[in-house]
């Protein structure tokens, strides 16, 4: 059976329209592929993420070892896009990275899970490297997803998963 696997890039967006996206998304598991899960974006950094999305009912896991390296953040933060996919697919085939890969498959075949990121285009993101490993081992269909601007969940009593509203 194949099970969707989603991708997110937050850039851009606020915590309220990226909350509500991944909710309307469906969403349960975020799984963040940052090295280092700090942002200057409020509401982004690890701690501050985890309780908001526990808020919605999402579950948080951090699997650094996923991250892209140093090196490879600034080939593509100068848009030097061959270096970065060869600096990371190098740090991809590291044995802490494959056993992470390992995990994060487990974990997208229990819940309906998302990789997060920062960039919000997914091709200029190792996001993408990493869903289409786990999709090699796993029967998982890639689903990269915007953040939505000016929607909100519905939140009370008869509220279900993934009910929302535009607002404003």
């Amino acid at each position: 059976m194949t099970l969707p696997l989603h991708t997110i890039g937050y850039e851009g967006s606020s915590i309220e329209d990226f909350l509500a996206t991944l909710s309307i998304a469906g969403i349960d598991l975020v799984i963040d592929v940052r090295d280092v899960p700090l942002s200057r974006k409020k509401g982004f950094s690890k701690n501050a993420l985890r309780q908001q999305l526990a808020g919605y009912g999402i579950d948080y896991q951090h699997l650094k070892a996923l991250g892209d390296p140093k090196e490879g953040r600034i080939a593509a933060r100068e848009r030097r896009f061959d270096d970065f996919r060869q600096i990371y697919g190098e740090h991809l085939r590291t044995d802490e990275a494959q056993n992470a890969v390992d995990a994060a498959v487990t974990m997208a075949n229990a819940q309906r899970a998302c990789l997060l990121c920062f960039e919000r285009d997914h091709h200029e993101c190792h996001r993408l490297a990493v869903a289409i490993e786990m999709a090699k081992r796993a029967d998982f269909r890639l689903i990269h997803i915007g953040v939505k601007r000016g929607v909100a969940p519905i939140r009370g009593e008869n509220a279900k998963h993934g009910d929302f509203a535009f607002v404003g």
